[in-house]
């Protein structure tokens, strides 16, 4: 199947990884090499995902700069609001997992300059991936088996491309980028928890070496986690910790 390639909006510009590309990685090298900067875009022409890549180069805060990851996954919940039927729930779980119906269809992850963690450090170069799933590669189960795992053929979007979506989600991404430079995090922030249906649940998730299980009561200024634990005390679980460790992408699964 030949597809034609993305048509990117202004102010980003396209680069192809190829079927078995990893367009964090060829985003990673390009910077290093020089030839890549900000507003370059690599994506993947794996017909089974949608996977984006984009540069940023950040003039903020290293806590403002992550405030990319939830205003990506913003995006991507607007993008896919479009695209899909108007039945399907498109819905978040921190720090980075995509939901469409209950089943994971994929995620965002991000890598970053970091010379040393610091609140207040201004990093030069950011990549914020997200990657979704349109349809199995190699179907394991049937339709319906794992409800944890999906995937957008199964959810009503069977003819859904992967030119498709990124076109959409690149257009989605630059609007919210715009939203935030002009109003800052407050409407990523209500956009993010509005997609959300573990507020004030229990909830699970990794931090550390460890697995969590406290009530999730929502996001903080720039989208770390608040949970209460059982015996009533407010914690604060740090974003960029998970952002940068990669362990938490699901979609690959």
């Amino acid at each position: 199947m030949s597809l034609d390639d993305p048509q990117f909006p202004p102010l980003l510009t396209g680069h192809a990884a190829g079927k078995a590309g990893n367009p964090l990685l060829k985003a990673y090298t390009g910077i290093q090499d020089g030839k890549l900067g900000a507003g370059d875009i690599v994506w993947s022409r794996n017909l089974h995902r949608a996977v984006v890549a984009i540069i940023l180069e950040p003039d903020v805060s290293l806590d403002a700069a992550v405030e990319m990851l939830p205003l990506s996954m913003v995006a991507c919940g607007d993008c896919l609001g479009v695209l899909t039927p108007p039945q399907v729930s498109v819905t978040f779980h921190w720090p980075g997992t995509i939901k469409v119906n209950n089943g994971r269809v994929g995620g965002i992850r991000a890598a970053i300059d970091l010379a040393e963690d610091t609140p207040a450090q201004i990093p030069e170069w950011m990549i914020i991936e997200t990657d979704i799933r349109l349809k199995h590669s190699e179907r394991r189960f049937e339709p319906g088996q794992n409800p944890d795992i999906t995937a957008l053929s199964e959810e009503g979007c069977p003819d859904l491309t992967r030119t498709e979506f990124i076109e959409s989600y690149s257009r989605h991404f630059l609007t919210w980028l715009n939203n935030w430079q002009e109003d800052g995090f407050k409407s990523v922030h209500d956009a993010w928890i509005f997609r959300t249906e573990d507020l004030n649940e229990d909830i699970e998730f990794e931090y550390g070496d460890h697995t969590h299980r406290q009530k999730f009561i929502g996001l903080d200024e720039h989208g770390n986690l608040l949970v209460r634990s059982r015996d009533g005390k407010h914690d604060v679980y740090n974003l960029r910790e998970t952002m940068l460790t990669g362990k938490y992408f699901e979609s690959g699964q």
